[in-house]
């Protein structure tokens, strides 16, 4: 087709470490500094709560083990709608491709006035602003990747280093602490250990959620040496380094604070910071989280352009997304995502977007354990650089369990899940129309 010859070359330049750094700067987030105290205020059992969290982390690692068989197959630009085009034909990928875009627009928006509004808490100045503050955020991240790909990748891999020496450190402070009165009482009623399966089937939810992001390699495959190799290996390593540091924080804050007191803490984190530093835990924790949702916003606008382009360059979406600067940057598919997630920080409704995305992003997860199953059967003798360890079980079983998130995310919350499907609609006419256009 015309529109491939016109697409522009990406640049193979970068390493493995870069695909670590990525995936553990899209993974990395607030989450980890708040949800301990939701996760054990729902089980009520420090035991129980570490087992939680090594079953999001198993979970997290099947399913890299899974896509990373599809990502060695297939190492170039696009993530989940290079898999799903390939298994299900290009009706099928588009809806996936379109849809993972819209989500990653609506995370950089959110991230970027999660960013503004701890900024706010650092600099007084800027409460009240947050809006255009986040639009400022934007703005300034696309400034750096229009630079080109070195600069946005040294970027994300000196904030992924920041970020995660800064969160060792919390948690190692967590075990430092000398545990108040209250941390060695007994464990209140209040919270006395319940596992019905809707407690831990909230439990679980919350686990998972902060668990998302460990596939962000798989974008930007064509751009990494030796991908079949590294983006795969960059995934599970990415998931086990997670999995280590995640019960190593929950470990350290269930022992400077009692279950008590760690299930009635909005930010166990600040808490168990300020039993270090009494007059200076809360600021360094809001410093932390900072920098956190600042490397998911450089390492989402990292991935995002390159579905963008990738549909572009099959003719799904008018070529001149495909535009790549000297520097590496897809351009105009980076200019492209930056407008559109202006437009939801403008929309003033991130809060119901976010609560969208929480259904579209499980939707990525079931299309690609789907089409690990669909290119076994049809396409059985095609080279796999690596193949799914225990398969079919493995798959299986992380497939079963993003279902069963799906339908638990869907019975909780009927209104977005009806904008996620409605948002999934929108593709149908959007990709019959290209189809009109190539076909003119």
């Amino acid at each position: 087709m015309a529109n491939v010859k016109s697409a522009g070359t990406l640049s193979r330049i970068l390493g493995f470490g870069f695909s670590i750094a990525l995936a553990f700067g899209n993974t990395i987030g607030v989450g980890i500094l708040r949800l301990p105290g939701e996760v054990v205020g729902a089980l009520g059992d420090a035991r129980a709560t570490l087992i939680a969290w090594v079953i999001g982390g198993a979970y997290a690692l099947l399913g890299a083990i899974s896509v990373a068989e599809l990502a060695a197959m297939m190492p170039t630009a696009g993530g989940f709608y290079v898999y799903s085009r390939r298994a299900f034909g290009s009706a099928v990928g588009f809806v996936i491709g379109w849809n993972d875009w819209l989500l990653n627009c609506i995370t950089v928006a959110y991230a970027a006035y999660t960013a503004a509004d701890f900024l706010g808490k650092l600099q007084p100045a800027c409460i009240g602003h947050e809006q255009a503050v986040a639009l400022v955020i934007v703005a300034g991240f696309t400034g750096i990747h229009w630079i080109g790909l070195r600069v946005g990748s040294g970027l994300q891999n000196s904030i992924s280093i920041v970020v995660g020496l800064l969160l060792v450190s919390l948690a190692i402070a967590g075990f430092v602490a000398t545990p108040t009165a209250a941390a060695v009482a007994a464990v209140a009623p209040s919270v006395s250990p319940v596992f019905t399966i809707g407690i831990v089937a909230v439990a679980l939810r919350n686990v998972i959620v902060t668990y998302d992001g460990w596939y962000a390699a798989i974008y930007m495959a064509e751009e990494t040496v030796d991908a079949s190799r590294n983006v795969p290996r960059a995934m599970i390593v990415c998931a086990v380094l997670v999995t280590a540091l995640y019960v190593l924080i929950n470990a350290g804050f269930l022992h400077a604070l009692s279950v008590p007191a760690l299930a009635a803490s909005t930010l166990p984190a600040a808490d168990v910071a300020q039993m270090i530093v009494p007059h200076g835990g809360a600021t360094f924790v809001t410093f932390v989280a900072l920098l956190t949702v600042l490397s998911l916003v450089n390492a989402t606008f990292l991935g995002t352009p390159r579905i963008l382009y990738a549909l572009g360059r099959d003719g799904l979406v008018p070529a001149r997304v495909t535009a790549v600067k000297q520097g590496g940057t897809p351009h105009v598919a980076l200019c492209a995502t930056a407008v559109v997630a202006a437009l939801m920080i403008w929309s003033g409704s991130l809060k119901f977007l976010i609560a969208v995305a929480a259904v579209l992003f499980v939707l990525n997860y079931l299309s690609a354990y789907i089409a690990v199953f669909t290119l076994r059967r049809t396409e059985p003798a095609t080279m796999r650089p690596f193949r799914v360890v225990g398969y079919p079980i493995t798959t299986a079983l992380v497939l079963v369990g993003s279902v069963a998130f799906l339908c638990a995310t869907v019975s909780d919350d009927w209104v977005s899940s009806g904008v996620a499907l409605g948002l999934i609609a929108s593709a149908v006419p959007i990709y019959l129309w290209s189809r009109r256009r190539r076909a003119a």
